[in-house]
Formats: structure tokens, C-alpha cells, sequence
């Protein structure tokens, strides 16, 4: 099982806008320097949730400042991007990283409306963007003098520059909020994404997800590959004992739940607008689904049953709600330290 960190700090005043924004770069380049394999970034806007608010500009910064670590988009919201901007810009950061970026692609928020209305875009066309967006962009990584002509987009170019460091073009992945869209990304014989879910929902959506692709004509070599290409989320917290993850984690945990729908209340109190109504409490507020939190021994046989499930790695936020940066860091220390060599060994083994 790979292990990545998800950078989804939270700025719940403007003014610690850039204090945050730069406890995150450090702690970037703190799971380089400890071998985590991947990073990922988060796209919210307007509302702090995700204090650096753009994936691709971060990216480029997190890129020129690791070694090693890959980065990826969960995701960028492709409503919101000119599909050949974005395809430039992540060519740049493709060659930047030497070839370390996973591009994540997004129709947009489920929730915030405020999201859409800031770009001037119709949260209805989000989806038909997004495929015609993604369309768009690996033609323009891959030919010469494209041209399309869609229903959102009117486009002619000679070549893309500069041209993509990885070939044919960087590796793209699609977030699965729901069980039908992964299994269009499995009958595509595609990776995915899987936000925060119970165990029990993961390992249904996982079987579900393997047996549509063996329907769908894939090979065994094909489903394991996609599976392990596959990430599942989690938030995680780790502390010397049971005790005192608890006592550090859970308050944030629920200020962190508080805070997200805040702005979302807000915009329906002034302008009676909500994009979906949540009409019962998703697994990532629920603490027994949306966190995993205590000693590196609890958190290891937590992580345990997951990867009992057969996923290919965890997408894991360390730093949650208001946490400050150096218990963030502490829990990551005790994570790479103590937690991730338990599954080395196994998988050596």
C-alpha cells in the first residue's frame, strides 16, 4: 500500500492566509525528505477551506522545491480551467518535477454554489465541461495543429508547449464521489479516486469496482494494475497513545466539520441558493468513518484493515481544521516512523 499526505489546510482567519500557505509548503517538503510517495491538492475557493486555493500554482512551487515526492490534483475542478491553459500549465510542472505530476480532474464542488457563481460559470454544465476539458487536453499534449470544435470550446492551435516531459502525457485521474461514476471509470478500465467512505462502503465499491472491469473485458493484470493505481481518503491523526490523539484530534476534527459547511449556510441564508442538500451526515463528518486517530499501534491495525480491503494507496490528511503546524508534524514524524516500515515489512514479506 502507497501512503500519500493530502495538503488541505484550512485558513480560518484571512489574516493567517500566508502563515498557513507557508506551514504548507514546509510540510510538503517535510514527507519529501521522509520518503512519503505522494502529495495531493486539494481546489476550493473563496471560503479558506483550502488556504492556497489553487492546486496548479501550488504545484509548480512544491515542485521546484522536493526531490522526490510526486504530486498530484484531488483534484482540480475542471469547470473552472481553460483546458488549454491547464494543459500548458501542467506541462510546465510535468517538466519541472521530471515527470512526478498526476493530473486529478474534478467536475467541481458538490456543495459550494459560491464556487460557480465567484467564476461565472453554471454548476449544471460542470460535468459536460469536464469531459470535453479533458478530451481537449490530452490532443493537445499529444498532436499538431489541433483543432476542436465543441460545445463549450472553439480551439486551434499549432503545438502545445512546452511538450509534456512524461510520454505520451503526465497520467490523468478521475475523482469517484459516487459508486456510478467509478464504475464509468471501470468500464473505461480507468484508476480512480474514492472520497472518504466506511470501511464497509470502500471494500463494496473496491469488489464492485473489479468485477465491472473483468464484465467489461479488462484482464487480471488490468484490474490489478488500475487497483493499484487507485487511492482511498481518509483524515488520520497520530500521537504517543490513544489518549492524547483523541484529546489533540477529535476537537479539530469536528471545527474542521463546522467550518466547511459555514460558508455553504451563509450564501442559503442570503441568497436562499444550495447547490445539494446533505440529507444525512456524510462518512467524512462522522468520526468512527472520517478519521483514524490514536497510537501508532492503533492507527496501524486501523490502516490494517483497509489495506485487508485491497486498495492500491490512502490518501491521508494530517493536518486537520485547526491544528497547529507542529503537532501536524509530530503526527507525521510518528506516521513514517512507526506506522508506514509495519507495511513495508509486510509487503517485503
Amino acid at each position: 500500500m502507497k501512503f500519500s499526505n493530502f495538503l488541505f489546510p484550512a485558513s480560518m482567519d484571512p489574516a493567517q492566509d500566508e502563515q498557513i500557505i507557508n506551514e504548507t509548503l514546509r510540510e510538503a517538503q517535510l514527507c519529501d525528505q521522509l520518503g512519503m510517495e505522494m502529495l495531493w491538492l486539494a481546489e476550493h475557493h473563496f471560503d479558506g477551506i483550502c488556504a492556497y486555493v489553487d492546486p496548479v500554482s501550488f504545484a509548480a512551487a512544491i515542485a521546484a522545491s522536493t526531490k522526490q515526492i510526486h504530486i498530484g490534483f484531488a483534484v482540480a475542478q475542471m469547470s473552472l480551467h481553460h483546458p488549454i491553459r491547464m494543459a500548458e500549465q501542467t506541462s510546465m510542472i510535468d517538466n519541472l518535477s521530471h515527470g512526478r505530476l498526476i493530473v486529478g480532474l474534478g467536475r467541481g464542488t458538490a456543495y459550494n454554489i459560491y464556487d460557480y457563481q465567484g467564476y461565472g460559470i453554471d454548476p449544471d454544465e460542470a460535468q459536460e465541461r469536464l469531459l470535453e476539458a479533458e478530451e481537449i487536453m490530452i490532443k493537445a499534449w499529444t498532436t499538431e495543429n489541433f483543432e476542436h470544435k465543441g460545445k463549450y470550446w472553439d480551439i486551434k492551435l499549432p503545438m502545445l508547449r512546452p511538450r509534456p516531459y512524461t510520454k505520451p502525457h503526465p497520467p490523468i485521474l478521475r475523482a469517484c464521489s459516487g459508486e456510478e461514476s467509478m464504475l464509468g471509470m471501470a468500464r473505461e478500465g480507468r484508476p480512480f479516486m474514492m472520497n472518504i467512505q466506511s470501511n464497509e462502503v470502500t471494500r463494496h465499491r473496491m469488489d464492485l469496482y473489479r468485477d465491472t472491469m473483468r464484465e467489461s473485458g479488462c484482464d487480471e493484470a488490468t484490474v490489478q494494475r488500475n487497483v493499484d493505481d487507485s487511492w482511498v481518503w481518509r483524515n488520520i491523526f497520530v500521537a504517543d497513545t490513544d489518549a492524547e490523539a483523541k484529546r489533540l484530534a477529535l476537537p479539530a476534527f469536528e471545527t474542521q466539520n463546522e467550518f466547511r459547511a459555514r460558508m455553504r449556510k451563509k450564501v442559503y441564508a442570503e441568497q436562499g441558493l444550495i447547490l445539494k442538500q446533505e440529507t444525512a451526515p456524510a462518512a467524512r463528518s462522522k468520526v468512527q468513518h472520517g478519521i483514524v486517530a490514536g497510537s501508532p499501534e492503533t492507527v496501524a491495525e486501523a490502516i490494517a484493515e483497509i489495506d485487508d480491503i485491497g486498495v492500491g494507496g490512502l490518501i491521508l490528511t494530517f493536518r486537520i481544521g485547526p491544528m497547529p503546524y507542529d503537532v501536524t508534524e509530530n503526527s507525521i514524524r510518528l506516521f513514517m516512523e512507526k506506522v508506514a516500515p509495519e507495511f513495508k515489512t509486510k509487503m517485503a514479506a
